[in-house]
């Protein structure tokens, strides 16, 4: 009998960075294949965005790429989700700083960029960790459609078109980013 040990946070964490972006999902590693040009585009076009807003008005931090959170889900207290983007207002921050290591709980916004090679029932499993962990908003970008589905902490979704705005809503109140821009 093979038994299979459980991978922790702590021990995702001691693995480093490498050439692969990794969560943990039910005690197991999960590797993902590095991302493509317009996905890259599209996380750069939105870090943007938001970066510019929060350096204008505060309340937070934006991070983007392999940032871990570690989500606390009641079925698996240790996940580790590594959303494309994310901001993280200050009331979150551990005396209002980004820690070294993964963040604790959900990022108030967590930003899914769509690869073509995404699993679509993945894609809804992530949505619901963040919004189960305490995530405020979820926007799922999907660059091959040019839209994007904003989740609501509330349990409702809305489908936004290129000629739409994406709005902060009361995450980033003020923020409104032109689909048609993001999109260009």
């Amino acid at each position: 009998m093979v038994l299979k040990t459980r991978v922790t946070a702590q021990d995702l964490w001691r693995l480093g960075e490498g050439d692969v972006r990794r969560e943990l999902v039910n005690g197991e590693v999960k590797e993902m294949a590095p991302a493509g040009g317009v996905h890259g585009q599209i996380v750069v076009r939105t870090c943007a965005w938001l970066g510019g807003h929060v350096r204008e008005h505060g309340g937070g931090e934006v991070v983007a790429g392999d940032v871990g959170f570690v989500l606390n889900l009641p079925a698996d207290p240790e996940r580790v989700r590594a959303p494309d983007v994310a901001f993280v207002s200050v009331q979150r921050l551990p005396g209002g700083r980004l820690p070294e290591g993964f963040l604790s709980g959900a990022p108030d916004l967590a930003v899914e960029v769509l690869s073509p090679t995404d699993n679509p029932v993945e894609v809804q499993q992530k949505v619901r960790d963040y919004l189960e962990s305490g995530a405020r908003l979820v926007w799922i970008i999907a660059p091959q459609a040019r839209a994007v589905t904003v989740y609501r902490a509330d349990g409702s979704a809305r489908l936004l078109r290129e000629q739409d705005t994406l709005e902060g809503e009361d995450v980033l109140p003020g923020l409104g980013i032109p689909l048609a821009e993001l999109f260009r």
